[in-house]
C-alpha cells in the first residue's frame, strides 16, 4: 500500500514539476497569439491602405487584404504552438499537417471548395463589388466578396449570404457588366391602325423619354398578328442598373399611352363574345332520347 501511494505521489510530483516548466513556454505562446492577432489587423489596415493607391479593383483589394490577414494568422500559430511544445520541431509541424491534409479535407471539403472558389472569383472577376448580378433565385448587388462566401443585397434591402462554390458552379447573370442595358416592350395597336404611322408615333414617343439612350438607337418591331391587335415590340436602352431600368420603363409605357392617345391610336384588349340560349329549346339530350323512345 505505501509502495503504491508512493507511486502515485511521484507521479504527482513528476507532473507538477513538467506543468511548472512548461508554464512559462505556455504564457510565451499565448502572447504571441496576442501579438500575432495584434500585427493581423495592422497588416490588414496596411495592405488596405496600399491597395487603395496601387490596386484598381475592389475584389483585387479584397483578396489581397484577407490573404495577407490569413497568412499573418498562420504563420502566428506554427510559431506559438513550437514554443508552446518545444519538442515538437517546426519541420514535424509542417508534415503532420501534410500527413493530415488528405482527412482534412475530406472533413472540410465544402470549407476548402468554398475557399478555392472564392479565390479564383477575385482574381477572374466575372462580377465586382457594386454590380447587379441574378445567381440561381437571388438577385440583387454584390455587397461583399470574401474569401468563403458572397454578400448580395437584394432590391427588398435583404442581406443574402451565398456560398463562393454556387457563384463558381452556376450560371450568373450579370446585369451591370455592360455600360447600357435594353428592355423589351410589348404593345398592341387595333387593326385599323395604318401601321407605318404606327411605329413612327411609336419610335418618337420612346426617344423623347428622359432616360433612354440615343445610342444604340431605340427600335419598334413587329412581332405578329393577336386576336384583337397587331402587336409591335418597342426596344430601347438605358442605363444598366435596375433603378433606372424601372424607372424609366414607367416613363416608356406612360409616353407611349400619351403618344397613341394624341395621335387617335387605339390599343385594343381582348373581347370575348358570351351567347346565351334556352336550354329547353336546344337540348341535344333531350332530342336523342325521343329519338330512342320513337325507336322502341
Amino acid at each position: 500500500m505505501k509502495a503504491l501511494y508512493q507511486q502515485v505521489k511521484e507521479s504527482l510530483l513528476s507532473l507538477i514539476g513538467h506543468a511548472v516548466e512548461a508554464f512559462p513556454a505556455f504564457i510565451t505562446a499565448i502572447i504571441v497569439l496576442c501579438l500575432t492577432s495584434y500585427l493581423a489587423n495592422l497588416v490588414r489596415q496596411v495592405v488596405k491602405r496600399i491597395g487603395v493607391r496601387a490596386v484598381k479593383s475592389l475584389s483585387l483589394r479584397s483578396l489581397l487584404v484577407q490573404t495577407s490577414y490569413v497568412t499573418v494568422w498562420v504563420l502566428g500559430i506554427l510559431v506559438a504552438s513550437v514554443i508552446a511544445f518545444p519538442d515538437l520541431r517546426l519541420g514535424d509541424l509542417i508534415g503532420l499537417l501534410g500527413l493530415s491534409s488528405v482527412a482534412i479535407g475530406f472533413a472540410f471539403q465544402d470549407i476548402f471548395k468554398n475557399f478555392l472558389a472564392g479565390i479564383i472569383l477575385l482574381l477572374q472577376e466575372p462580377f465586382r463589388i457594386g454590380d447587379q448580378i441574378i445567381v440561381e433565385d437571388y438577385e440583387g448587388t454584390v455587397e461583399d466578396i470574401a474569401i468563403r462566401s458572397t454578400q448580395i443585397v437584394t432590391y427588398q434591402g435583404e442581406i443574402v449570404v451565398v456560398p463562393n462554390a454556387v457563384l463558381f458552379t452556376n450560371p450568373v447573370q450579370v446585369l451591370t457588366a455592360q455600360r447600357f442595358r435594353r428592355t423589351d416592350l410589348e404593345i398592341g395597336v387595333d387593326y385599323n391602325t395604318p401601321l407605318r404611322f404606327a411605329v413612327d408615333v411609336l419610335l418618337q414617343a420612346v426617344l423623347e423619354v428622359e432616360g433612354v439612350l440615343a445610342e444604340p438607337k431605340a427600335e419598334v418591331d413587329g412581332i405578329g398578328f393577336g386576336d384583337s391587335s397587331i402587336d409591335f415590340v418597342v426596344r430601347y436602352w438605358t442605363l444598366p442598373q435596375k433603378i433606372h431600368v424601372r424607372r424609366i420603363k414607367t416613363k416608356v409605357i406612360i409616353a407611349l399611352k400619351e403618344a397613341c392617345d394624341k395621335a387617335d391610336i387605339n390599343i385594343p384588349y381582348p373581347i370575348r363574345t358570351v351567347y346565351y340560349y334556352d336550354q329547353e329549346k336546344y337540348n341535344d339530350n333531350a332530342s336523342i332520347s325521343n329519338g330512342r323512345k320513337a325507336g322502341e
